[in-house]
């Protein structure tokens, strides 16, 4: 029984301390924890910008890019955040059903500032007039790449140029 009642006491210190490191890390984040927040906020920063082309949501590109942001993709080059927008809805009109797959999000984190890698495929069909889903008439994979800014309203993207790797089918 002796021994029982000293071990108890001996694991409730290393309880103790993991909590006091718990609370602590709660009211000032860590190295660590702020590099997961920055890199989640990013990824999602990307994957909105996907959903704003996919979906045709061209003011949500405003929480999206910085005002100076710049473009470079095969639908053109674009300097300023009213470009880029006029530019994205040019080139995602109405007529088309897009849609934008992207991964491999790899960031290169360098405190306020990154560098983003990932794959893109986007596949475009013309819109039917009827319930039947489209057929793609075009597909293409890149590789995009942007510059991404912590501003006061959080992460944004500075920079978007994207590589065209393959196709198939004819673009519309």
């Amino acid at each position: 029984m002796r021994k029982v009642r000293l071990a108890l006491p001996l694991l409730t210190l290393p309880l103790a301390a993991l909590t006091a490191a718990c609370a602590s890390a709660t009211a000032t984040p860590t190295a660590e924890v702020r590099e997961l927040l920055d890199r989640g906020q990013i990824t999602a920063l990307v994957d909105r910008l996907g959903r704003a082309l996919d979906e045709g949501r061209f003011d949500d590109l405003r929480t999206i890019y910085t005002p100076d942001a710049t473009a470079k993709t095969p639908g053109g080059t674009a300097e300023g955040r009213d470009a880029l927008i006029a530019q994205a809805s040019r080139n995602h009109g109405e007529h088309l059903r897009i849609q934008h797959v992207i991964g491999n999000v790899l960031i290169d984190l360098r405190g306020d500032t990154a560098e983003v890698r990932a794959n893109l495929i986007a596949t475009f069909a013309l819109a039917a007039s009827d319930s039947t889903p489209p057929q793609p008439v075009y597909t293409l994979g890149e590789v995009y790449r942007f510059d991404a800014i912590r501003t006061g309203e959080g992460w944004r993207l500075s920079r978007v140029q994207t590589t065209p790797i393959w196709s198939t089918g004819t673009r519309p």
